[in-house]
């Protein structure tokens, strides 16, 4: 009896056997979740292989050749380094502008704009202020005035007599300081996002030259990037040309004496505001204003309750269009502190025009 049972039971297991089979076949487990792995860190460096560069940037590339000039500075020779743009063959000339750098920049920015003035018939000259780019950095106090001085010198040897200033960041107040102490040389004036439209001094307090040389030489790759960030908010790879730049110094071996001049011009920009100027300012001026710009200068020392108040370009360029005589005002929006590298386009036609109702 109980055989009978375990036979039916046996052939019944044996029938159905198939089925579960084909079912098992058709609805197979289902794999393990893959285990992803965290992406790997960003490189410390991404210049780690690059050649470093001395404080005159020797064996960086500028888009037209450089030349030198020396002047003097406390009865020693140093070299200002210089390019000088011809106009296209064939073009008329139309005579000469004056391009003036900011201070985390060097003429080299300006390679674009050079040519687009070139193309027009414009001869260009850009300087590299010394203490900047492959000009000397002499361990001396920088002014405006003797910076002014330094330019005027050498558009005399290139016996520039008037000419177009155009000007960018800490090139503005260098810019409204040359045009107050040479205005019978300055046709016109353009200031682009200029530093000095508001006063900083009652805001920022005043800094050690020692307090800052510890910061310049504490700064990293990464906060250099991320500081030029700031400047650029629509950030494009060309702009990792400038990282580049920091980086390849910082490699060198005379790091030192590239961070001693970033503080000097510091100190300059510091102790000369230009607001007084800006009323006496006689040329035809243009302000071209990039309307995400929220540049402060020396952001990192100013009170938490004040630094609300600073830094406004829309307002400031404003408010320098109604101070400044002779003034035009062009408003590009979404653009922040460089617009000719961010918007070349507009900016070159801005300028070109400007320029010819002025010549």
């Amino acid at each position: 009896m109980l055989n009978r049972f375990f036979r039916a039971g046996l052939i019944a297991c044996l029938a159905a056997l198939p089925c579960a089979t084909a079912l098992a076949q058709q609805a197979p487990a289902a794999p393990a979740p893959a285990v992803v792995p965290p992406p790997p860190p960003p490189p410390a460096s991404l210049y780690l292989d690059a050649k470093p560069l001395n404080p005159t940037l020797d064996d960086w590339p500028y888009p037209y050749p450089v030349k030198g000039f020396s002047v003097n500075i406390m009865g020693q020779p140093f070299n200002m380094a210089y390019m000088d743009v011809p106009p296209q063959p064939g073009k008329p000339d139309k005579g000469a502008l004056v391009l003036m750098h900011g201070k985390n920049f060097a003429g080299d920015y300006w390679g674009g704009v050079a040519a687009a003035l070139s193309a027009q018939g414009y001869r260009v000259i850009i300087p590299d202020q010394i203490g900047f780019g492959r000009s000397s950095k002499p361990e001396t106090p920088y002014h405006f005035d003797d910076l002014a001085a330094y330019t005027s010198a050498l558009l005399d040897s290139l016996k520039i007599g008037r000419f177009h200033l155009v000007a960018n960041s800490m090139g503005g107040m260098l810019a409204v300081r040359y045009t107050r102490l040479y205005p019978q040389r300055v046709r016109s004036l353009t200031l682009e996002n200029p530093l000095g439209l508001e006063d900083y001094v009652p805001y920022i307090p005043p800094q050690e030259n020692e307090t800052l040389l510890k910061l310049e030489m504490a700064q990293t790759e990464t906060s250099y990037r991320n500081f030029m960030r700031s400047y650029f908010p629509n950030w494009k790879p060309a702009f990792e040309r400038n990282v580049e730049l920091y980086a390849r110094v910082q490699k060198g071996a005379d790091y030192r004496r590239w961070s001693l001049a970033s503080v000097l011009s510091y100190q300059m920009i510091y102790e000369k505001p230009i607001v007084a100027d800006l009323p006496k300012l006689e040329p035809a001026t243009l302000l071209v204003i990039g309307q995400l710009d929220r540049t402060v200068f020396g952001r990192r020392f100013a009170p938490a309750d004040k630094i609300k108040s600073l830094g406004n370009f829309p307002q400031l360029g404003k408010t320098a269009a109604k101070t400044i005589p002779r003034a035009e005002l062009v408003e590009i929006e979404n653009v922040g502190h460089v617009p000719h590298l961010e918007v070349p386009e507009r900016f070159n036609a801005a300028l070109i025009g400007f320029v010819e109702r002025n010549n």
